[in-house]
């Protein structure tokens, strides 16, 4: 794969985990700002990095499996590696201009 398809493929991956919503708040993980990386391992391997809006989450296991879950219906994707991790912490600012309309700001 050549470096102009894993860009094509990253922005993929990245539409795709718009379908994830964070229950609580109702808006996807992606304008929620909890994406904090996209890349491919290898071929055919994403590699997700990421955080929630608190490390005590309930809903760690089923935003996580959810975002696997996502991207292992993807054609072109047969693993899916997420990291989930605390620092930087999360905060409002991280949230893109999309996220901030859906909470009113």
């Amino acid at each position: 794969m050549n470096l102009q398809e894993q860009v094509e493929l990253v922005e993929k991956i990245r539409t795709n985990l718009k379908k994830v919503i964070d229950p609580e708040l109702n808006i996807n993980i992606v304008d929620l700002g909890l994406i904090y990386d996209i890349s491919l391992l290898e071929d055919r391997v994403a590699a997700i990095t990421m955080t929630l809006t608190t490390p005590g989450c309930p809903l760690h296991d089923s935003i996580v499996g959810g975002v696997k879950y996502c991207l292992l219906e993807m054609e072109e994707i047969d693993d899916v590696d997420v990291q989930v991790v605390w620092e930087p912490a999360w905060s409002p600012e991280k949230m893109t201009e999309a996220g901030l309309r859906a909470i009113g700001r």
